[in-house]
Order: structure tokens, then C-alpha cells, then sequence
């Protein structure tokens, strides 16, 4: 024992982590990205909001996105989707309940949402700039958690419809409107603010809800306002813990919309029948789900056989929605990549300084740009529905934006993606939830090919669309010579389309390029428009991001789309 008591001393005399405990110390892994406003630090986004009529908002739009920009709001949108929802057909009793069951964290994002009017504000609160501070609103709510903002899209966007039923309306609108949350399983009689949820896509058809086979059958009286049993199944519910849902299903004169409470009024559940959850690639927060409707109490809403035309209002409302919430995704995937290149060093130098990762970064930070502007410009469309002019542009522009935007999301992502590299594609990293959630808003409501068809169908029962949307892109004339050169090609195949739905797409990819690019050359700095056209409208094929023009400020855009002060010496 005595002989190995210097060696004991030797090591003793030593750190104890010599050659166990610390390896290395850990250098050049950026910080996470939190607790900075989503809003002042957006200067797209707030430009927009004020040039579009909501700079009486810009105090609460601050307020509202330091709150979501916080570390434990953020911590909210990943616990959300860790924590997916449970169905329980059942109670342990045998009753049939039908309950959702959401992690807390799921709660606080649906009340926070339903607090800052995200579901009804431009309905109670109308007036100049309402529709921009609530999309506002939405596109920073949706960096941060899309999922949950599906119910609160359905409950916007269903008010409009039910408007087509005024005697509907005046039962449920208060509590539709009503800013608190509460998400309990009992009638809505009990309740001060309701949820709704739409229930239209059955299995053979899919966005042709013309092909369903859902029957409504009368049980007295006949016509808009009364009362009906459903039977059928509906294969995408959306949000199927919402208090009540239009639907769509045949009566003896066609295809009607309905209103469908997920309980009768004598309090007995309505037997409107969950059958599983839908196991989804993204927007895992939020329930979908097939639900059977065995005699499900529902009233007719508007005309008989009109139920496309009656529920066209609301879905208006969700397509926009789909271009606001893709902007919002496109953002975010766009500052975490700012953020993490503005930290990360490699070959010596920093990410953000190294010349081909700033023709990327700057690439990315120009299509946010743009997807934001075209997005608010829309807003303020629906903010002045009453005038023609912007009526038919909205008509046009929110299917083009909803279009083209939702597309651009899923390879901007990736790209994003590929610039923080390994790191990216971590589970722990909040890109794979992003790139998962990026293709949601380019099929729901309609996937590309609906919306360009729809595109043709209003230029070929309005005419009036087109002139709307080159009267808007024509305010941008003499700014930039691409848009210029853009636009005179855009009228000339205006007038040989020849088979115009084999081309649509191609129509359309221009239609809502020339739109962002014009709002761009009104709106946004020179060397931001300019950039923009140059790489869109004045290149040949199709360029991956990067390939921005030699003589674009890389740097210049780059610090104008950061996070937090955006310059581009603090690391």
C-alpha cells in the first residue's frame, strides 16, 4: 500500500479532468435565436404594414411580436409538436365523447392567438388596416407554431359564410368573435367563445367536392336556416375539436353547405363520429381526422344546391391565410439561417462574410421580401373589398400569391437548411418541423393545379381580373426595365394562349412575379427591387438560390433581413 501512495499523490496534485471530463470546449456553435421581436426587427414587414394602411397598429404588432419572440413562447410552438394530439372515442364509461386531447402548450398558443384577434379582428374591429394588422399578426405567429393556426383560420374565414345565413348568424356570431378560448368538450351553449372547423373533403373526391356523396335530409320544413340530418364521411376534418363546422353534403337539389355543431342542442352529443387521427408529416400540433356522420344534426346555410358558391366566401379567407402562413414560414427558415452564418465560422472566416454564401443568404432574404409585400398587399385588398378595382385584384392575386408562395416555401427551407448544414436536419434544431410544415399550405385549400385553374375560371367569367392586375403592376412602370420588358411579354401571352390550361402554370409563375416585383420597385429600396428582377424576371432558365447577378449588394440585403440589429460586424 505504501508503494503506490506517491502515485496517489501524483494524481491527487493533478486536475481531475485531465484526461477524462473535458475533451474540448465548445466553440463556433451559434446561440439559439431567441428573445427578439419578430416584429421591429422585420423591417419588410413592418415597411409593409405601414404602407399598406396598418401604421395605427405598429405599437400592439411590437408588443405582439416581442411576446412571440421571447424564448419561452418559442419553447411553446416545439412543445406543441412533441406532444401531438391523443384521440378518446370513449369514456371509461362506454359514452361516446369524441375528445382531442392537446398538450398544454398547445392551449396557451390557441389562447394567446384567440386573445390577439387573430380569429375575428377585421370582423369586430373593421375599418382601414384591419385585415393587414391581423395578417400581421399571423405571419409572425406562424414562425413560430403553424399548427395551431389552422382552427384560428377556420374561425376567421367561416364568419363570411355563415353571414350568408343571417338568422345563423346572429345565434353563433357573438361567441364565434368572442376573444377568450375555452377548450372544453361540452355544448356551445356553455360556452362564451367558440372555435369552427370545416369538414368538406371526402375520400373519392378530394378538391372535387362536386364527386361527394354526404346526403342531408329534411326533418320538417325544407330551404336555407333548417334543419337537416347528415349521413356520410368526411375524410379531412380540420380541427375536429372545434365547437361546430360547415360542411358540405347533397340535398335533393344539389350540393348545400351546412352548419354542423359538434353537439345537439338538448345537449346530446351530435353523432358526428371521429374515427382516427391523421398521422401528417407536418402541422403535427393540430388535430385532423375521418369522422362518420351518422344523422348529424346540421342547418342549411344560404341557398339549395348553392353550397360551393356559399362556402367560396370562406374559402377565400383560408387561401389567403395559406399565403400569409407560408410567408411566415418562409421568414423564419430565412432568419435562422441569417442568424446561424452570422455566427458560424468556417475557413477562417465567418459564414455571412464568405462571398457565395452571401449571394445564397441574399437570394433567400429577397424572396422573404417579396412573399411578405405580396402577402400585406392583399391584406389591403381585403381591406378595401368595396372598391372594384381592389375587390378584383384580391379575386385574382390572393389564389396567384397562395399559389406561388406556398411553393416557394419547400425548397426554401431546404436551401435555408443547407446553409447551417448538419445542424439543420436535427431533430433538436427547429428546422425539420419547418421544412415538414412547408408543403401543408401548398395542398390544403387547394393544391397548384386547383389554383391555377381557378385562375382561368375567374379571367374567363371576369375579365375585369386582368385589367385589375395590370392597372396595379403598371404603377411600378419606368421603375425597373425587366419589370418593364416583364410586364409588355406578360400582355402579348395574355392574347395567344392558345390551350390555356396546359400553360397556366407558366402564366401564373409570371402573373404573381410581376406582382411582387412591382410592389417591390414601388416599395422597397432600389438595390432590393432591382436584385429581385434581375434574378427573376431577367434570367434565363431556372437559377437555384445564389445565383444572384454580380454587382448585387449581398451585404447590404443580407443586413436588411437580420434578426435582432441586422449588422453585420456583431457576432
Amino acid at each position: 500500500m505504501k508503494e503506490t501512495e506517491p502515485v496517489f499523490a501524483q494524481m491527487a496534485a493533478q486536475p481531475a479532468d485531465r484526461h477524462l471530463a473535458n475533451t474540448h470546449e465548445v466553440i463556433n456553435q451559434p446561440a439559439a435565436l431567441v428573445d427578439y421581436n419578430l416584429y421591429t426587427t422585420d423591417l419588410a414587414l413592418s415597411e409593409a404594414v405601414t404602407l399598406q394602411g396598418g401604421a395605427s397598429a405598429a405599437s400592439s404588432l411590437a408588443a405582439f411580436g416581442a411576446l412571440l419572440g421571447s424564448a419561452e413562447f418559442i419553447a411553446l410552438g416545439e412543445q406543441a409538436n412533441r406532444y401531438q394530439p391523443e384521440l378518446d372515442t370513449h369514456d371509461r364509461f362506454g359514452h361516446r365523447v369524441d375528445l382531442v386531447r392537446f398538450h398544454p402548450a398547445y392551449h396557451e398558443l390557441m389562447a394567446t392567438s384567440l386573445a390577439a384577434g387573430m380569429h375575428a379582428s377585421p370582423w369586430t374591429n373593421p375599418g382601414p388596416g384591419a385585415h393587414v394588422a391581423r395578417a400581421a399578426k399571423f405571419l409572425m405567429m406562424s414562425q413560430v407554431e403553424a399548427g395551431h393556426c389552422c382552427p384560428i383560420t377556420m374561425t376567421f374565414a367561416a364568419l363570411p359564410a355563415l353571414r350568408h345565413q343571417p338568422d345563423l348568424a346572429t345565434l353563433w356570431e357573438a361567441r364565434i368573435t368572442a376573444s377568450g378560448y375555452d377548450p372544453r368538450n361540452v355544448p356551445a351553449t356553455e360556452k362564451a367563445a367558440l372555435t369552427i372547423g370545416m369538414a368538406m373533403t371526402e375520400k373519392q373526391g378530394g378538391s372535387d367536392v362536386r364527386a361527394n356523396t354526404t346526403r342531408a335530409f329534411p326533418l320538417g320544413i325544407e330551404g336555407p336556416g333548417q334543419a337537416y340530418e347528415l349521413v356520410g364521411h368526411k375524410f379531412f376534418v380540420s380541427a375536429p375539436m372545434c365547437d361546430a363546422f360547415l360542411t358540405l353534403a347533397h340535398t335533393a337539389r344539389g350540393l348545400t353547405c351546412f352548419f354542423l355543431p359538434r353537439w345537439r342542442p338538448d345537449g346530446s352529443k351530435n353523432p358526428m363520429q371521429i374515427q382516427r387521427l391523421k398521422r401528417k408529416m407536418g402541422n403535427a400540433s393540430n388535430a385532423s381526422c375521418e369522422t362518420e356522420l351518422r344523422g348529424a344534426l346540421a342547418w342549411m346555410v344560404g341557398g339549395e344546391g348553392r353550397g360551393v358558391r356559399t362556402i367560396i366566401d370562406m374559402v377565400a379567407m383560408t387561401r389567403f391565410d395559406c399565403l400569409v402562413g407560408s410567408s411566415g414560414g418562409i421568414r423564419a427558415a430565412t432568419v435562422q439561417a441569417l442568424h446561424h452564418c452570422r455566427q458560424r465560422s468556417a475557413f477562417g472566416r465567418r459564414l455571412v462574410d464568405q462571398t457565395l454564401m452571401q449571394n445564397v443568404l441574399a437570394d433567400l432574404t429577397l424572396e422573404s421580401e417579396a412573399a411578405t409585400a405580396l402577402s400585406l398587399r392583399m391584406a389591403r385588398a381585403l381591406d378595401n373589398g368595396h372598391n372594384e378595382g381592389e375587390a378584383l385584384l384580391m379575386r385574382l392575386g390572393t389564389g396567384l400569391g397562395k399559389y406561388w408562395v406556398c411553393k416557394r416555401m419547400t425548397q426554401h427551407v431546404a436551401e435555408a437548411m443547407e446553409c447551417i448544414g448538419g445542424s439543420g436536419v436535427m431533430e433538436d434544431s427547429p428546422m425539420p418541423r419547418l421544412f415538414r410544415e412547408s408543403p401543408v399550405n401548398a395542398i390544403w385549400e387547394g393544391s397548384g393545379n386547383i389554383q391555377c385553374l381557378d385562375m382561368l375560371r375567374a379571367m374567363h367569367k371576369t375579365p375585369a381580373v386582368i385589367d385589375a392586375y395590370f392597372t396595379e403592376v403598371e404603377r411600378a412602370r419606368g421603375g425597373n426595365a425587366a419589370l418593364d420588358v416583364h410586364v409588355s411579354a406578360l400582355k402579348d401571352a395574355m392574347l395567344e394562349l392558345g390551350d390555356p390550361e396546359y400553360v397556366a402554370r407558366d402564366i401564373a409563375d409570371r402573373l404573381a412575379l410581376g406582382l411582387q416585383a412591382s410592389l417591390l420597385v414601388r416599395h422597397a429600396p432600389a438595390w432590393v427591387a432591382d436584385a429581385f428582377c434581375a434574378s427573376r424576371l431577367a434570367r434565363k432558365g431556372h437559377g437555384q438560390y445564389g445565383s444572384l447577378a454580380r454587382g448585387t449588394d449581398c451585404e447590404r440585403i443580407i443586413a436588411r433581413g437580420m434578426p435582432h440589429d441586422g449588422g453585420l460586424a456583431s457576432s
